[in-house]
């Protein structure tokens, strides 16, 4: 199935924009819906990949309902993914499957288990069936449940596969209803992973599921998740939402040395110095005049008390107390305003979730209306709020990867968080002495923590700032070279050639 090209040929698939509704059951219940920018990171390797002159393909979904009319809320979202891989590949490299279970949907997940399973199985069809006997590619990168039947047939035929985690979700299904679906897998069952032991195919194909997400691990030949260290926890049992299977699957590909943690960045156009929402733009040079102009216009905006000596922290993840730990800053939120009242300091909250009314009802009874904001999510006032704030919070009880810890920094806005996850892969505890770290983090998870951070924040912000400043430029430089696409695309090129075992770009 090996290319006949001279440069090792690769096909990455993908499901594109996996937004995961409420109500999915299993973790989908509790992680966020989009699956950790799966789109933005796809759609820079691919670009990547293709600039570097290599071999790349991509297969997603013809969902033509969203590619080419305005359904859907996100239609503006998927329509500028879409000309992305376009803007970059050539009409032939990229490969839509085909099917009518896609082509008139509004969005990439439906509430109904059903329909999101009739959808996976569609795309995989047409991947094993039709795409890979076209591309014949001799690496294949699949990304999360969509495509975990893949890489059981990738081992069949031998043919190298990465399957990415970005989110802990599955569905599960017999090979039977496979079977009804057009997918044969007679030929590469035993590859794929069921919920009891599977003894012969007859007796497994009508009443013993398969995991799509845990099939996706057991059969590729490597597995990366979106943190290295979420990926240690997981594999310590540190986080009980991980269902025993995929444990156990992710920590034997550990013990074989096949399996890694990359590191998500933020979408690209996070840059102070061109974000259009600022109404002021800056860069590491120029940066308090920015943040003093940003922050005069964010306290207009949202009600706060106009002061841009004010300490200001914003809050730009969901309201979700099982992950995010907006409980942690309810038991404290008064106490931390009233210890630092003469300071003015302040708190906008720009996020949604089942927690916001209680926010709102915290405020309301002490009367911190001028000192503390809460605001349903806009993309834009979340923009303007990392330009104008000083720190952002993010006491997450879990964290697989995180992205407002990579964005705020590039802001000279640092990250007061718990350390876990992908928190603890991208945030340092400050050391002014040392000129080292790039944020304020705590061990144990509680709201006495948090404090903690918070009062080691305030003590940051209080130096002269003579020695603040060097700090948050060079923060500010670090961020910007550390949190890119072109940092994560290199990894993954290190990785396919490690599982090539040669290079992927060869030169005459």
């Amino acid at each position: 199935m090996l290319s006949a090209g001279t440069n090792p040929r690769v096909l990455i698939v993908t499901p594109e924009v996996t937004y995961l509704p409420q109500g999915m059951g299993n973790i989908a219940n509790y992680l966020s819906a989009k699956a950790g920018g799966l789109a933005d990171v796809s759609s820079a390797l691919i670009s990547k990949l293709f600039a570097l002159g290599a071999d790349v393909h991509v297969a997603l979904p013809d969902y033509r309902g969203i590619f080419h009319t305005n359904m859907g809320p996100l239609w503006a979202l998927y329509q500028k993914e879409l000309d992305t891989y376009r803007k970059f590949l050539p009409e032939e490299r990229l490969h839509l499957a085909e099917d009518r279970a896609f082509y008139y949907v509004d969005n990439v997940y439906s509430n109904l288990t059903a329909e999101n399973l009739k959808i996976a199985l569609a795309f995989q069809r047409e991947v094993l069936n039709n795409i890979l006997a076209r591309v014949r590619p001799d690496l294949i990168h699949c990304n999360d449940w969509m495509t975990g039947l893949v890489p059981g047939f990738s081992r069949r035929v031998g043919v190298p596969c990465l399957f990415t985690v970005h989110n802990i979700h599955t569905v599960k299904s017999p090979l039977a209803v496979l079977e009804d679906r057009g997918i044969d897998a007679a030929d590469f069952w035993q590859n794929l992973y069921y919920d009891q032991m599977a003894g012969s195919y007859e007796v497994t194909r009508e009443s013993n599921p398969v995991d799509f997400l845990v099939s996706g691990v057991f059969g590729a030949h490597f597995v990366n998740t979106v943190s290295p260290t979420f990926l240690r926890e997981i594999v310590e049992g540190r986080h009980g939402f991980v269902f025993p299977t995929l444990r156990q699957e992710l920590t034997n590909k550990v013990n074989a040395g096949v399996a890694v943690g990359i590191i998500n960045a933020p979408d690209p156009s996070y840059i102070p110095s061109e974000d259009p929402a600022l109404v002021r733009n800056f860069t590491a040079d120029d940066f308090e005049e920015g943040k003093r102009a940003n922050k005069r216009h964010l306290q207009q905006q949202v009600g706060l008390l106009p002061d841009e000596t004010a300490p200001v922290f914003f809050w730009p993840s969901r309201l979700d107390p099982v992950q995010k730990g907006c409980q942690l800053l309810a038991d404290i939120l008064y106490g931390v305003v009233a210890k630092y009242w003469d300071r003015n300091l302040q708190i906008v909250f720009v996020a949604s979730g089942i927690f916001q009314q209680h926010f709102h009802s915290i405020v309301d009874f002490h009367g911190l209306e001028r000192r503390v904001a809460v605001c349903k999510f806009d993309e834009e006032l979340s923009r303007l709020a990392y330009g104008a704030a000083d720190f952002i919070l993010m006491p997450s009880s879990f964290e697989p990867c995180g992205l407002p810890q990579m964005i705020a920094p590039k802001y000279g806005t640092l990250t007061v968080a718990h350390n876990t996850g992908g928190i603890h892969d991208t945030v340092r505890h400050l050391d002014v002495a040392r000129s080292s770290g790039n944020g304020f983090l705590f061990d144990y998870y509680d709201s006495i923590g948090l404090f903690w951070a918070i009062d080691q924040a305030m003590a940051f912000y209080n130096l002269p700032p003579e020695e603040k400043n060097p700090q948050i430029q060079r923060i500010m430089k670090e961020s910007a070279a550390m949190f890119n696409h072109e940092v994560t695309a290199r990894q993954y090129i290190e990785l396919y050639e490690k599982m090539l075992q040669r290079p992927l770009i060869t030169t005459p």
